[in-house]
């Protein structure tokens, strides 16, 4: 007993007690290592975020932007996603909508009093017919409530394919006998998070026994008189709403996108500004643009300055019909700067170095030059000068404005995306096709052009957007007879012919009244141009069209229905995002 092994005095460790104790740890071992598994697991799942091609980390977005390869991408001239793009419709407020049961109908009662009284025999004595002798050709009291509900309920019934969430009290329109109306509506299978502003102008008569009616409704946007933003509270008819709701864009109001100007001497002197001089990013593509304008918006939101915004662009040769880049395009051609200074905090460089001017010298006011982009905000962020200026170079991609963003900044600058949206005008433009095709359209995207051409890097593109190939795919997809837009960059439109013998199509060249020069886009971004016209430009154009496509029923995309090859070429599925 004295001579035994040590390790063989426990019992656990005798010969016979080996296979299971062995069996025992490996399972003990198994178990463990399960646990740990799970665990990573779990932890993985909470924390993960699927890649959107907008959020990618900065390195990512760097080689995309900066990239020269020609063998599998192509420069993408394709419209941005902004911030309205991200918004989900809220469910209990689009629910809201007001029904035709909602809506008194006084002119049912008035019927009734006169088939009531010519049941009676009454009709020569009643008050109901003695009342209207003489009255059939007077004025139409456009503000009375039995008109206001009895043009409410023809809208209803009239526009089956749209919801209506607010009607504003009408007015006189441009006789005794034609009254304007607002509405804010949003069409039924509406899948974009917005309001849409129409107003339109209804011819009212008066029968004999003093039943109105409404005789016709004119176009969108033909109830001018009803258009003007109200002043002061007035009464409308909706439903209540629910409170804190998320803030959609509402498609048709007056734009009120004059430049923010600095009250006073005092407010400038205790104002912080951040500005952004120079850099490579001019006439780059508008997703390479947004990318670093919105890094400088956030780092500004980061450092609580006003940010001093250069309101001209150049557009890219991508975009334009000269194939050369255009200085000179105003910012609020393209995005709406009245959300941007109602959300955030922004001022216009002339206007800002017109005060600094006159104010820096007499008020002491300090400048804080950076020349290094990695010079991180967060270094930034006690600086007590009233201006920081980041100057950039000339040497490319250094001199790119999202390098700021890159590294450890990037953790720290939230891009604010939800402060920019698509210009209000464009937008109307999209909502006017919209309603021209009464909200009842499918719609279809063919991406031709020089990519058809390019066997290369899109082997069956050419073949599989042919007519005969569209055909076939619309058959089992969208009915015979159907309104079908198609948004395409094919320039010849005859090639469609062969879809027109089963749909009735639709181009956006069709509706160029919308913005040639008896438009009201035309005199708004004249007006917003110092009087010169403005031409509606390559991105504007990709713009609407893409608006009007997203807006049909059904949508079918080049690179998701029509054919296998890639959107940005050959072997780049995997990255691609979708037509």
């Amino acid at each position: 007993m004295m001579g035994r092994a040590p390790l063989l005095r426990n019992g656990n460790f005798r010969p016979e007690n080996l296979g299971p104790n062995a069996l025992a740890l490996i399972g003990n071992l198994c178990f463990t290592a399960f646990v740990v598994c799970v665990l990573v697991f779990t932890i993985l799942a909470a924390t993960y975020q699927p890649e959107d091609p907008l959020f990618q980390p900065s390195d990512k977005i760097t080689t995309f932007l900066t990239s020269t390869s020609n063998a599998t991408f192509k420069s993408d001239n394709t419209v941005v996603k902004t911030g309205e793009d991200f918004l989900a419709p809220n469910q209990t407020e689009i629910s809201t909508f007001i029904n035709i049961t909602d809506v008194p109908d006084e002119t049912v009662a008035v019927v009734d009093a006169v088939a009531t009284a010519e049941a009676d025999g009454t009709t020569e004595n009643s008050d109901a017919s003695s009342s209207c002798q003489g009255d059939v050709d007077k004025p139409i009291d456009c503000r009375g409530p039995e008109v206001f509900h009895m043009m409410m309920r023809t809208a209803i019934e009239k526009f089956k394919d749209i919801h209506f969430y607010r009607f504003g009290k009408p007015v006189r329109g441009s006789d005794d006998h034609t009254c304007d109306m607002a509405w804010r509506f949003r069409p039924k299978e509406g899948k974009t998070a917005a309001l849409y502003k129409d107003y339109r102008r209804f011819v009212i008569s008066r029968s004999e026994n003093c039943t109105l009616s409404v005789e016709s409704i004119g176009e969108y946007h033909t109830g001018k008189n009803a258009r003007k933003r109200r002043k002061k509270k007035e009464p409308v008819f909706e439903k209540a709403q629910v409170s804190n709701t998320q803030t959609m864009p509402v498609i048709g109001e007056t734009v009120n996108d004059a430049l923010p100007v600095i009250e006073s001497e005092s407010s400038f002197e205790h104002g912080k500004y951040l500005m952004y001089s120079g850099g490579g990013d001019r006439c780059k593509s508008m997703n390479h643009y947004l990318w670093s304008f919105l890094c400088a918006l956030g780092e500004a939101q980061y450092l609580n300055r006003t940010f001093v915004m250069d309101m001209k662009l150049c557009l890219s040769s991508i975009y334009t019909e000269s194939d050369h880049d255009e200085e000179g395009k105003d910012f609020r051609f393209y995005f709406d700067f009245e959300h941007l200074k109602e959300s955030a905090s922004v001022v216009d460089e002339p206007q800002f170095w017109t005060d600094w001017n006159k104010w820096q010298k007499k008020d002491k006011l300090g400048l804080y030059l950076v020349e290094d982009f990695r010079i991180t905000p967060m270094k930034l962020k006690d600086v007590p000068d009233t201006l920081i200026m980041r100057r950039f170079g000339e040497v490319e991609p250094d001199n790119y404005w999202y390098r700021v963003c890159e590294g450890d900044a990037e953790s720290v600058i939230q891009r604010p995306w939800h402060l920019l949206w698509k210009s209000k005008r464009l937008m109307d433009i999209v909502s006017s096709i919209a309603a021209r095709l009464n909200w009842d359209y499918d719609a279809i995207h063919i991406v031709r052009g020089e990519k058809a051409k390019n066997k290369e890097l899109w082997p069956n593109l050419d073949r599989d957007t042919s007519p005969d190939a569209i055909l076939s795919t619309l058959k089992d997809k969208v009915d015979e007879g159907r309104n079908l837009y198609i948004a395409t960059d094919e320039r010849d439109k005859s090639f469609f012919n062969p879809v027109k013998d089963k749909y009735t199509t639709h181009f956006l060249v069709e509706y160029n009244d919308l913005w040639d020069e008896n438009s009201e886009w035309y005199a708004e971004t004249s007006n917003l141009n110092n009087g010169a016209a403005v031409e509606f430009d390559g991105y504007m154009r990709i713009s609407v069209d893409t608006e009007v496509f997203l807006r049909g029923k059904k949508q079918l995309e080049t690179f998701n229905d029509l054919t296998s090859d890639c959107r940005d070429g050959l072997n780049t599925c995997s990255t691609s995002t979708s037509s």
